[in-house]
């Protein structure tokens, strides 16, 4: 988390400097907007972290930033709303609209930190698995055309001989494939072998 930035953005700029010294007394770096505009021109999905944000601001709302980010092709931070108490009802449409949490006026310290904390945990996570799945389709990419067919039917079932029969080759030239498969994919088993196919399947 030591890379993770909290990004406030809130136009009540006496709110932004007290959540600012809150958030960096647990060593946590901090970048503050005045406006939601402001922060889309400085936006930049790579940097991980999460967003505190106001439900209520001029021009450009809370809601709207969540919904411009949404728009948007590339991954976005998680984000901790802040709201009033006649903001609650849009504050839960907010967290059904992906927003990852939200805290009520007033709120408690310490409660803002655990959540701006599990909300970064969760960017973290994220940003992990997402890796973890760039990882694998490089892997699966290069597979030849022939390999990803001796792939698909092992993960049928089928044995050596039977594929070599359904693709009209000797036993030895799909063993030579399989193991090919089996290095390219850093499998160590048949078995690492068909999950790592069934898990690329499932983000295909």
């Amino acid at each position: 988390m030591s890379d993770a930035t909290v990004f406030i953005v809130d136009d009540d700029r006496a709110v932004a400097r007290s959540l600012r010294w809150l958030i960096e007394s647990v060593r946590l770096k901090v970048e503050t907007y005045a406006s939601a505009h402001d922060f889309l021109d400085a936006y930049d999905a790579a940097r991980p972290g999460c967003l505190v944000l106001d439900v209520r601001m001029p021009e450009m709302s809370g809601l709207e930033l969540q919904q411009r980010l949404a728009a948007r092709p590339a991954y976005h931070l998680p984000i901790v709303f802040i709201t009033g108490h006649g903001d609650v009802q849009m504050a839960v449409r907010a967290v059904k609209a992906g927003a990852f949490d939200f805290v009520e006026k007033p709120f408690n310290d310490q409660d803002l930190l655990d959540r701006v904390q599990r909300a970064i945990a969760h960017d973290a996570a994220q940003r992990e698995r997402e890796c973890q799945r760039e990882q694998r389709r490089a892997l699966f990419a290069s597979l030849t055309a022939r390999e990803r067919e001796v792939l698909d039917l092992v993960v049928e079932g089928l044995s050596n001989k039977a594929i070599a029969n359904s693709l009209g080759v000797s036993a030895k030239t799909v063993e030579f494939h399989r193991a090919k498969v089996m290095e390219k994919l850093h499998a160590r088993s048949l078995t690492d072998l068909v999950k790592l196919a069934m898990q690329y399947a499932s983000e295909a």
